[in-house]
């Protein structure tokens, strides 16, 4: 795909002739990287453009709110909380352009299959989550959502100690269960010289 159709099929108003096409989004990163505010940037632009739009969650994020996608500096959109993926199939409506997931990274393996099945039947998919772990591993889930992706947009934070970029998220308690939401009170973005492995 060239960078002008590329650059078009990014816009929510992009609107292929013919069969509509549909697509999946992943918008990854660590965490504070603005991967939440993106997503609701790209589903409110496709409200503007009057496209029937509809966003999911997990019901594991609970930090803000279950009816709504929150980032962290309070941008919100409503969400449908859900506990497995195929519930996501079973509330798509049949005159739904667009699907946004928040939170890729919390549900099984499933959730890639549910993107295809939506992409295929024409839909736009806009997926948001972390690419890696507190340890620095990645997230199977989103990476390998992210190889059946047509755009994958990767977001960098601020390294808290030095400054630097940041595409790794530091855990401060002392849990080592893989899923553990949390926010400023349990995780730091860090960069690659600063993120500690086997911080305890």
């Amino acid at each position: 795909m060239n960078a002008a159709l590329a650059a078009a099929a990014m816009s929510s108003s992009f609107a292929p002739l013919g069969k509509p096409a549909g697509w999946i989004e992943v918008v990854c990163g660590s965490m504070f990287s603005g991967k939440t505010q993106e997503l609701i940037r790209r589903l409110r632009l496709a409200t503007i453009a009057r496209q029937k739009v509809v966003t999911f969650n997990s019901k594991l994020d609970v930090r803000y709110g279950r009816n709504h996608i929150i980032s962290h500096d309070k941008l919100k959109i409503p969400c449908i909380a859900v506990s497995h993926p195929r519930e996501i199939l079973e509330r798509v409506a049949a005159d739904t352009q667009v699907v946004g997931i928040d939170e890729v990274h919390f549900f099984d393996p499933s959730v890639i299959e549910v993107c295809e099945k939506l992409a295929d039947s024409g839909r736009r998919v806009i997926a948001a989550g972390l690419d890696q772990d507190y340890r620095g591993q990645p997230f199977e889930v989103t990476a390998r959502l992210m190889s059946v992706a047509e755009f994958v947009t990767k977001n960098l934070a601020i390294c808290v100690v030095c400054g630097n970029p940041a595409n790794r998220s530091q855990r401060l308690s002392p849990t080592r269960k893989r899923i553990s939401v949390g926010a400023a009170d349990t995780y730091e973005a860090r960069c690659r010289r600063c993120f500690k492995k086997d911080h305890k």
